[in-house]
């Protein structure tokens, strides 16, 4: 026998739904406006369609940045980009989070362009209390300049987790019990520019800007920030789980399951160019301590 409600009871039932699901929407949804402030670029970042969008630009006398109004201090991190298309040799689109000063923190997502027909390269690293050459490169398997992806930075106690469209592509795991300083008490914002690098970018910088090719642009869409909040001193989440996130608290506790660790090591053994803790070479004496303990992938 189906349930019988009453007029009032079924009015306060949908009424409690339709908050619920708006919370969930605002909780899910970025607003660039809301989220971020421009630092940098003369004019030359813009926020679009009522923040549904942002571009950043580069030319030959400046490129653009933005940031987070916001600090967090773990958290899942979701953006969508499209890169920079056509001949991007010597560009450098970053996405990443840091904190300030002389022993900072920082988790890095890097895309270095290169010429027309060529993949990008996306680099990626970990700096903890000043720290990183952790480098970690890779193609991809896609071109980024044709469509919107979503690059994702897990970030909790335990470890960090960069992902392309939901698949992982590397693990650094907290490693403290080793003597490897982990990312755990500097609240971070989040950053992103476009800029100039052809001293380096591409091929060690053999290959210069086109600068007949600009203005450069680099697009955003789709921000997310499941996470903890830094204000005053304080976080947003609880001493031991977080309490005020939404719409999911999974990823304070989240870790690689078994069909990840499989799509990660695809990814490894078909698009990985380049892993610091296999440079025997860079490191002749002895390879960092999270490679020889196998705690980073």
């Amino acid at each position: 026998m189906a349930p019988i409600y009453s007029s009032s009871s079924a009015v306060s039932t949908a009424l409690l739904i339709s908050v619920v699901v708006s919370f969930l929407m605002a909780a899910s949804a970025g607003n660039f406006y809301q989220d971020f402030g421009i630092t940098w670029g003369d004019g030359r970042a813009k926020i679009l369609d009522n923040g549904e969008f942002l571009t950043l630009s580069l030319d030959k006398t400046s490129g653009s940045g933005f940031q987070s109004k916001n600090e967090y201090l773990f958290g899942k991190i979701d953006m969508q980009l499209k890169l920079v298309p056509g001949n991007s040799a010597g560009t450098v689109t970053a996405y990443y989070l840091s904190s300030q000063g002389p022993t900072h923190d920082e988790i890095d997502f890097e895309f270095l362009g290169n010429l027309s027909g060529d993949p990008y390269i996306l680099h990626t690293n970990v700096f903890s209390q000043g720290k990183g050459n952790r480098e970690q490169q890779f193609y991809l398997w896609f071109d980024p300049t044709a469509d919107f992806h979503t690059y994702s930075i897990l970030w909790n106690p335990q470890r960090i987790i960069f992902s392309v469209d939901g698949t992982p592509i590397r693990e650094f795991k907290n490693s403290e019990s080793i003597g490897v300083p982990y990312l755990k008490n500097q609240p971070m914002r989040i950053y992103s520019s476009l800029w100039n690098a052809d001293d380096w970018a591409t091929r060690g910088g053999l290959i210069k800007t086109d600068w007949t090719q600009a203005p450069f642009t680099a697009s955003y869409r789709n921000f997310n920030a499941d996470a903890c909040i830094w204000s005053s001193g304080a976080s947003s989440c609880s001493s031991n789980t977080p309490t005020s996130i939404s719409p999911s608290t999974d990823w304070y506790s989240q870790e690689l399951d078994s069909t990840s660790q499989e799509r990660m090591k695809w990814v490894q053994k078909n698009y990985m160019i380049y892993n610091y803790c296999t440079d025997t070479k860079r490191f002749p004496q002895g390879l960092p301590p999270e490679c020889t303990a196998t705690t980073t992938s």
